[in-house]
């Protein structure tokens, strides 16, 4: 049972999505799907359907089996940059999907749209200037993400420790932190600092019922403190792990690689090579820093019953204090 000593009910993030628990599971390329996302959402959390790694009839799979297997409240996460975006957008309308999360891009291109059809929408920012462009288009919520979060970051490089308080100050709608959280002491860090909710990517990412390849979340086990980087700034800043892959990037800017050779060198379905089918040497491995901290894998239901409680001792220590 998960702990019920404090009442969200009045937490903004839990009022707007419907849903017990301020903790939202990231949307993720490669391991986000149907099921992961029922596991968060039935266990009280919001539950992100990824649909950076989705073909639009693929997105339509998934979200008809979330509907088939719960009636909880989810999401699905929309990178911008999807070269099938409209087609993505028609189909989250058309399946009635209650929340969108958008990312990489204008939230201004389509929040009118999703919310002329009754959608909640919150759009990821990595920066003040991007959460008050978000604000002003008129997005429901903002989840500010730091520099230690994993796949494609902005570029600014500003920790969470460092954004949240920074856009906490800026704008009025609900804020949620992303960004190096998986913990009930890291969600208490980003309350304190601001936020009203916290998003978890890497924790959920080593979970039994993440999508990604087996042996990709044992390489999230069996990271260590400064395994990951951030790179490729020059086409799309990505947190991920040091491989063989990231040595021959690595060779690249020795020899000071163009841009156009550095597209070549990734080339195409990188990170479903790596996350999805589990090659560690030749895929891209995209986690945050938060991996070096994660030592098992377990049920998500689990994973966030654990953030619940520890959150949960933390602020009846401190209340007793």
């Amino acid at each position: 049972m998960i702990d019920k000593r404090f009442d969200f009910s009045k937490n903004r993030v839990c009022s707007l999505f419907g849903i017990r628990y301020p903790v939202i599971q990231a949307g993720m390329i490669w391991v986000s799907g149907w099921k992961l996302a029922r596991a968060v959402s039935d266990a009280g959390g919001l539950g992100i359907i990824g649909a950076g790694s989705m073909y639009p009839d693929v997105l339509r799979e998934h979200i008809q089996k979330f509907k088939a297997h719960s009636d909880k409240p989810f999401a699905v996460n929309v990178p911008m940059l999807y070269p099938d975006l409209d087609k993505i957008v028609d189909i989250i309308i058309e399946e009635r999907v209650p929340i969108v999360f958008t990312s990489a891009g204008n939230p201004a291109t389509y929040t009118p749209k999703f919310k002329d059809n009754g959608l909640k929408v919150v759009h990821v920012v990595s920066s003040v200037k991007f959460a008050l462009k978000a604000q002003a288009a008129g997005v429901d919520a903002v989840v500010a993400e730091g520099f230690e979060a994993g796949g494609h970051n902005g570029r600014e490089e500003t920790t969470t420790m460092v954004l949240i308080p920074a856009v906490r100050r800026e704008i009025d709608i609900p804020l949620i932190a992303a960004g190096g959280i998986g913990s009930g002491a890291s969600m208490m860090a980003a309350m304190a600092l601001g936020a009203e909710g916290v998003q978890v990517g890497s924790r959920f990412a080593a979970s039994v019922e993440s999508s990604a390849h087996q042996a990709f979340k044992k390489a999230i086990v069996n990271a260590k403190e400064g395994d990951t980087i951030l790179t490729l700034k020059e086409l799309a800043p990505v947190r991920l792990i040091k491989n063989r892959f990231y040595d021959q990037v690595m060779a690249a800017y020795e020899r000071g690689a163009t841009v156009e050779e550095l597209k070549q060198i990734l080339g195409r379905a990188r990170a479903k090579k790596g996350m999805f089918e589990g090659d560690l040497d030749e895929g891209e491995l995209e986690i945050g820093q938060i991996s070096a901290i994660i030592d098992d894998i377990k049920p998500a239901a689990q994973i966030l019953q654990e953030i619940i409680s520890e959150y949960n001792e933390l602020k009846a220590a401190i209340r007793n204090s």
